[in-house]
């Protein structure tokens, strides 16, 4: 919400600074956005009148005036602003001035104003327009000053435009701040000042209008009095529409973000403003019979003031007459009684809504209004009789009109109960954490409008009628720390006896990372939400039920995702997207198995995914990623202690990988997890190339990172290595073969490792080409060939016996 300063210490007059007072409403809990001046910076323009005006002899558009400044001589300005007339008095720019530009490069510049000629005539000076000093661009020519501005006098000390703009954002909790006067009261508290009524404020009494007997009010019927408590309707007559609205009233709606549209929108708009009151106003012309505040019929219709034409419900609040709906009460208008340039006669609402009937209702058909965001929060109950009477008084001494008689409907019984709050003084210490006296609480809440009653041990507190934030003891406490200043608190950090014990969890994790990030891998970080198209291309049975989620963020965020796969896969499309060929990505975070939260499981996984070529565009010679590739990557996850042959694959059957192209992990029998490719149909649904994939359980791992290996001492005999070439079936793992080899190869053997693999000319069938190394080392003495030679010829013996091996000639 826009304020302004100036229209601010009208009602609180604090011996603060702007910055001041900016700082000191943020810190009360009414946050400034922004703060700036009506006008950007500029000078040298005064107060000037047009004494003469001449045609110019060269150009018929431009004009050759004389402008008094309160010099001894007039200055001669030659202008083509159409309105430009001897009499007026507009801003002048004299020689020197420095005026704001439109091009923010060259604001801090700005625009000089020197001596110049135009077609042969001498031009000292520049008459303005509202837009060539910073305000509003809607007035065509120059800007017209009333008759009595004086001449020579500073524009912006006249127009007030250092006055100052708070922009504060108002918590929806604090519907009370909406208007000048709220925002005056929490100024007045900070300050320990009294809220002083303008002197332009002279609000009579409700009941003691002149009433005009020609065009009395009609009555008011409430059939929704829980929704509609309080009622007031005044017919004001022979309003003189031909009268504006004053330049005060049109600078106060301007400055705080309003547009000036006539006198009535205006009045009732000033009046919102400064008191948080909507209002609204009936042609009173228009009015067929009496008022009903009801609610809506089903599929009832009503064209509203911005053209729109809305069905009903059932369940909002309207007024009506006796032809139909007037309007959506608390919302907006109706095109049928709306106020038109010709009417004079009026009907002028003012009411209390529950929040409840109007909450919702806006939102329902695409409205958002002022007033519908102030009784969603909820108006003060006592105002509408106040702010009757101050519309009431502006428009008849401003327009001449004539008041009629007040027609209204009051259910007290439905109004929101002020029910007394008990504050335990002991409490206020106890949550705030230091010491405030019982007298310092009690002129506290008794300036923010409460009624206070003091007990031994409690305040008993009842609430105004415009604080509806305030219910509990809470609440109370906050209020007190709020104007006490949280600033003035001081911050000290609890004594607590703290025992912490030492989780390597982060460190180990960190360590995988730096292993993917070393391979070329980056770092994902996205929702745990997934979409469920996705979900069903990524199914199957190991996976478990997909969770759905009461209310999702969106439509494709529907369900929680089963595998981190759900949150890579998109970030690969949207990179390919963007011409990125070679992509690769990894992601640590929790997988959520179940079909409710009460056997929902959470995983905690690091998931890996790699399209493209092994490496980046090079000179060399470059091809694209395989399965020992991603299986290369993979094993940099497990623990660098671990013996490799504890690490053991199996052959995959998860329905979204390719069958002959992916595996589960073990280690001795703990499950790690799977890799491989993604299953071609998956892929081609996702318009994905081939793109290969893994996923990790990340417990078992970190389990295994904590093992610690005994010191072993290295053997100072040197190390023998013996190749092995067989043929064996195709069918045969690499993985079985090796376990036989480890098996027969004795207590010796120090590594294992498969060099070479061949299928096709002067291979069978249906079998292919193995080739292994393998290593021995002794650490008492240095392996002999005939000792060698015994343990290859047992390993040879092995393969041959159990797979049907058959050794290769060198």
């Amino acid at each position: 919400m826009k304020i302004s300063e100036q229209w601010l210490r009208q009602w609180v007059n604090p011996a603060n600074t702007s910055e001041q007072l900016a700082e000191q409403l943020t810190m009360a809990g009414l946050e400034i956005d922004d703060q700036y001046a009506v006008a950007r910076a500029f000078n040298g323009v005064v107060v000037g009148e047009v004494i003469s005006v001449e045609p110019h002899p060269d150009a018929d558009k431009l004009r050759v005036t004389q402008v008094n400044i309160g010099n001894d001589v007039p200055i001669q300005i030659v202008c083509g602003a159409p309105n430009v007339r001897v009499g007026m008095k507009a801003p002048v720019a004299t020689v020197g001035a420095v005026l704001p530009t439109n091009d923010s490069s060259n604001d801090k510049a700005g625009f000089h104003i020197k001596a110049s000629e135009l077609r042969g005539i001498a031009s000292n000076g520049m008459l303005c327009g509202a837009s060539e000093i910073d305000l509003t661009d809607d007035i065509d020519g120059l800007l017209e000053l009333p008759e009595d501005a004086p001449i020579g006098t500073d524009i912006r000390e006249y127009l007030g435009l250092d006055n100052q703009i708070f922009d504060i954002a108002i918590t929806p909790n604090r519907g009370d701040c909406f208007s000048v006067r709220g925002i005056a009261r929490e100024i007045s508290v900070m300050n320990d000042l009294p809220v002083q009524t303008p002197d332009t404020i002279n609000i009579s009494q409700t009941e003691s209008q002149a009433s005009d007997d020609t065009h009395s009010t009609p009555s008011v019927t409430v059939n929704a009095p829980d929704a509609c408590p309080r009622y007031l309707l005044q017919s004001i007559n022979d309003i003189d529409r031909s009268i504006d609205t004053p330049k005060w009233m049109q600078d106060a709606l301007v400055q705080s973000g309003l547009r000036s549209h006539n006198f009535l929108v205006d009045l009732t708009n000033y009046v919102l403003m400064e008191f948080g009151q909507p209002l609204h106003a009936f042609d009173a012309d228009s009015i067929v019979g009496d008022i009903n505040v009801r609610l809506a019929q089903p599929k009832e219709t009503i064209t509203l003031l911005n053209e729109q034409t809305i069905s009903l419900t059932g369940d909002e609040l309207v007024i009506a007459d006796d032809k139909g709906v007037l309007a959506l009460a608390g919302i907006m208008g109706g095109q049928r009684s709306s106020v038109t340039d010709k009417t004079t006669n009026i009907l002028l609402e003012s009411a209390f809504f529950s929040p409840l009937a109007i909450a919702g209702r806006a939102r329902r058909f695409g409205l958002h209004t002022d007033a519908s965001q102030r009784f969603e929060r909820g108006v003060d109950f006592e105002l509408p009789a106040q702010a009757l009477a101050r519309a009431r008084d502006l428009i008849t001494s401003i327009t001449g009109g004539q008041a009629g008689s007040i027609a209204k409907s009051e259910h007290n019984e439905q109004l929101p109960a002020r029910t007394p709050i008990t504050l335990p003084i002991a409490k206020v210490r106890d949550v705030i954490g230091i010491e405030i006296s019982p007298d310092l609480m009690v002129r506290i809440l008794t300036q923010l409008g409460l009624i206070v009653e003091q007990t031994a041990d409690a305040l008993i507190c009842t609430p105004p009628s415009y604080r509806f934030d305030l219910s509990i003891k809470e609440d109370l406490i906050e209020e007190i720390a709020r104007i006490y200043g949280y600033d003035n608190i001081p911050s000290t950090l609890p004594h607590l006896q703290v025992s912490m014990d030492y989780d390597d969890t982060a460190d180990l994790t960190y360590e995988m990372k730096l292993a993917l990030v070393d391979a070329g891998y980056m770092e994902a970080i996205s929702f745990s939400f997934s979409d469920a198209k996705l979900e069903a291309l990524i199914d199957d049975e190991a996976l478990g039920e997909v969770l759905a989620l009461a209310n999702p963020i969106s439509s494709d965020l529907a369900v929680m995702r089963r595998t981190l796969l759900s949150s890579l896969l998109p970030c690969v499309q949207y990179n390919l997207n963007r011409q990125q060929s070679r992509v690769r990505f990894f992601e640590t975070g929790l997988s959520f198995v179940g079909r409710s939260i009460s056997d929902l499981v959470q995983t905690p996984s690091m998931a890996l995914v790699a399209v493209g070529n092994v490496w980046d565009e090079q000179a060399y010679q470059n091809r694209a990623l395989d399965f020992y590739d991603l299986k290369h990557d993979v094993e940099q996850l497990v623990p660098a202690q671990l013996d490799s042959a504890r690490i053991r694959y199996e052959r995959s059957d998860l329905d979204f990988l390719h069958p002959g192209q992916s595996a589960k992990l073990y280690i001795d029998e703990h499950y790690i997890g799977w890799l491989g490719q993604l299953h071609p149909n998956t892929a081609k649904q996702l318009d994905l190339p081939v793109t290969w994939v893994a996923q990790l359980e990340l417990a078992p791992l970190l389990t295994l990172a904590r093992e610690q290996n005994a010191i072993v001492t290295p053997s100072k005999f040197p190390q023998v290595r013996r190749d092995i070439a067989i043929l064996v079936d195709s069918d045969i793992s690499v993985q079985t073969l090796q376990a036989t080899i480890r098996a027969a190869a004795g207590a010796l053997l120090t590594g294992l490792w498969l060099f070479d693999v061949y299928q096709g000319e002067n291979v069978p069938k249906n079998q292919r080409s193995l080739a292994f190394a393998i290593t021995w080392q002794d650490k008492s003495q240095t392996l002999s060939d005939e000792a060698v030679k015994v343990i290859t010829d047992k390993v040879v013996n092995a393969l041959t016996t159990q797979h049907g091996a058959q050794l290769r000639d060198s």
